[in-house]
């Protein structure tokens, strides 16, 4: 029988890349998307598009109310996102963001009787985020399988973060092998209703470089 893997799909350009690697590896596919407050949530559409397109046995689209407490530029309004690179953790940093994701995906997983969660973290090219590095994953991982039903009763589950020690150019090559349509992904922290991007915020920086280090035309449109 096919593995069933839980991705995580946000709608960028790392997501669909894991998503496609996912597949290559021929398990069953089971998206889970986060409507946690974000001012770019317009990257949900894309994450729509790219769950239809790989034919996901099925696509959840989990609300969550992370604007509530409030600490990010993502989903805090009183709070702009920055235009030039910051130095340290930058204030885009969505406290313990990938700790709840993780925990929800893991809660589905065991549902669905899946012992396998992707994640499109990235710890070369990335903004510093805390909760993108290996310590994290491992970390997580290592509770996941103290904290469930089925890793007491001996069925590991796995975290997978393929991307986490690829440069963005290399995830880009990686993803155009396995057929990745990048301009159905949304990366941009302040992208308009339209999908087009503001070329400025961290997210439109490290993506643009990106296909820069590819040597590829950027295919994002932008305001």
């Amino acid at each position: 029988m096919q593995k069933k893997a839980i991705i995580l799909l946000s709608g960028g350009l790392d997501s669909a890349t894991v998503l496609a690697i996912a597949q290559k590896q021929n398990y069953q596919l089971y998206a889970l998307s986060f409507d946690y407050g974000q001012k770019h949530n317009i990257e949900l559409e894309s994450a729509k598009l790219l769950a239809q397109k790989y034919q996901v046995s099925e696509h959840k689209i989990i609300n969550l109310g992370l604007g509530e407490i409030g600490g990010s530029a993502l989903t805090d309004d009183s709070l702009a996102v920055p235009t030039t690179e910051q130095k340290g953790i930058p204030i885009t940093y969505v406290p313990a963001r990938n700790t709840v994701f993780l925990s929800f995906s893991l809660g589905w997983a065991e549902v669905l009787n899946a012992h396998d969660i992707f994640i499109g973290v990235n710890a070369v090219d990335y903004s510093g985020y805390p909760d993108c590095r290996p310590e994290f994953i491992s970390a997580f991982q290592t509770l996941a399988n103290l904290a469930t039903k089925a890793g007491v009763e001996g069925h590991s589950i796995e975290i997978h973060a393929p991307l986490i020690h690829l440069s963005k150019g290399d995830i880009i090559r990686e993803g155009l092998r396995l057929g990745v349509d990048y301009a159905q992904t949304i990366s941009c922290y302040t992208a308009d209703k339209s999908g087009k991007a503001c070329g400025q915020c961290d997210s439109c920086r490290l993506r643009r470089e990106g296909f820069k280090q590819a040597g590829i035309p950027d295919p994002t449109p932008y305001v």
